[in-house]
């Protein structure tokens, strides 16, 4: 299936790794211009090199996204550089996974700036431009926890329900002036982020992060944690014109382990 992406430029947070990246991969294949962000450089220019596409057709950057002002000066360097953004896909930022009788008010706040404001810092100014140039599409990477709580994910899965509501306004907002925004909802996705999570669930449950992985997988009806590349290839379709009139969706990507209707 052609997705009609060819030659879009994409800008994708997280970039560098787990998810980001694979997204990064199906974009590039279907002939996009890719500009991934991470919060280090050496990472990022890494990164690049392996997607192996050339400057030409991948370009990296270097950002903390928690900084509403470093969000806005690679935005605009990005754009400088290699064109208008046609597509924003947000897969910066996790908040930490905290077993609920180790939160305390900051664990609230830095669940927040890690995962609600790095994604508000980098769409705020696109949708509008978006807006102004007359269409985009942004994607937004957020997880079954702002769905389904969960005691060792209470703040970021507040973090998670606050970004999936602000993904439908949005796109109720800027649909009039072509923007379409849609979020999807991971469930336990096999990235290196993954770790931290069993471990706070192993310190709950006072057992190790394999017995909790296996655990995990006994509950998945289709019997496997999700792949990176599972999640982006639904990110890529979102984010085509093959999806022209899916807008203020809120897609959950549990191999249907929480049977539930909305």
């Amino acid at each position: 299936m052609d997705l009609q992406l060819k030659g879009k430029h994409v800008l994708i947070t997280g970039g560098t790794r787990g998810i980001g990246y694979a997204c990064a991969v199906e974009f590039l294949r279907e002939g996009c211009k890719v500009s991934i962000i991470g919060r280090d450089d050496e990472r990022a220019q890494k990164a690049r090199a392996t997607l192996g596409q050339g400057l030409e057709t991948v370009g990296a950057f270097a950002a903390d996204l928690t900084d509403a002002a470093a969000a806005l000066r690679v935005i605009d360097k990005a754009e400088a550089e290699r064109g208008p953004i046609d597509v924003l896909v947000n897969s910066a930022g996790a908040a930490r996974r905290t077993p609920f009788e180790e939160l305390d008010p900051q664990a609230w706040h830095d669940a927040m700036q890690a995962k609600f404001f790095t994604y508000i810092h980098v769409m705020d100014p696109l949708v509008k431009r978006m807006g102004a140039r007359g269409g985009g599409a942004i994607v937004n990477v957020v997880g079954m926890g702002g769905k389904i709580a969960t005691t060792t994910h209470i703040a970021g899965g507040a973090a998670n329900a606050a970004l999936m509501l602000a993904s439908a306004g949005l796109a109720a907002a800027w649909g009039p002036k072509g923007v379409r925004v849609n979020a999807v909802n991971p469930t336990l996705t096999l990235t290196d982020r993954l770790a931290e999570g069993l471990a706070a669930d192993a310190r709950m449950r006072n057992t190790s992060a394999e017995d909790v992985l296996k655990q995990a997988e006994a509950r998945l009806p289709l019997g496997r944690l999700a792949q990176p590349e599972d999640i982006a290839a639904a990110v890529v379709f979102l984010a085509s014109p093959r999806a022209g009139y899916i807008s203020g969706a809120i897609l959950s990507m549990d191999g249907a382990s929480t049977p539930m209707v909305v």
